[in-house]
């Protein structure tokens, strides 16, 4: 990790208990109990206001290298948290009107100590965490959901029992290079998906305005 890298996570790292992120990263300290690794919430982003969840799979290997300084943040190293930013910037989606986390909060790992992606298993152990984040966001208004995993995860928490709010869901596949097939349709997907997203959580705004 470079030294500005560093001193840009330090900083992050030490706003942690700011008022509208406070309430997410009490309930990441409690996941990590048994020794989990689970990200930061960003500061940056709209914390318990947000009305867009962006919902991706789980963290990734340059967010636990990380560590302490780690945080769920399309300001992360690498190709896929670089192409959601350009594409949610061109939405017109706010970065404080938008909270992103994983379907599966904590970092999975095969046999052999490598990264994975979700499994059904792994998405029934943490549907009750995805639940209590969606509790602690009152004033959420759409979710979009990024690769299978997450939007089978968000699927199962809405009809594994009644849900306490009905919520939209717009499905996009991950924005990872690995997904080299249909990339312009993705990179559509993703784009329209977000626009969506952004009208919606605007309308949210004059409606509470008035």
């Amino acid at each position: 990790m470079s030294a500005g890298r560093t001193s840009a996570g330090e900083d992050r790292r030490a706003r942690v208990d700011e008022s509208h992120v406070a309430p997410l990263n009490a309930l990441v300290r409690g996941w990590r109990a048994g020794g989990r690794f689970v990200p930061w919430v960003d500061p940056d982003g709209g914390g318990t206001g947000a009305r867009v969840l962006v919902l991706m799979e789980a963290p990734g290997p340059a967010t636990v290298a990380a560590g302490d300084l780690g945080f769920s943040s399309e300001d992360n190293p690498g190709p896929t948290a670089r192409l959601f930013k350009a594409l949610r910037e061109e939405s017109g989606l706010a970065r404080g009107d938008y909270l992103r986390w994983n379907v599966v909060p904590w970092a999975l790992y095969d046999p052999a100590g490598r990264h994975r992606p979700p499994r059904a298993d792994d998405l029934a152990e943490a549907e009750p965490a995805l639940r209590e984040l969606l509790g602690a966001l009152p004033e959420l208004r759409v979710v979009v959901t990024f690769g299978a995993p997450a939007l089978t995860g968000m699927m199962r928490l809405l009809t594994v029992a009644e849900p306490q709010r009905l919520l939209p869901v717009l499905g996009v596949p991950h924005p990872s290079p690995r997904n080299g097939h249909r990339r312009a349709e993705t990179r559509q997907r993703i784009l329209v998906a977000l626009r969506t997203a952004a009208a919606a959580a605007r309308a949210a705004g004059v409606t509470s305005a008035g």
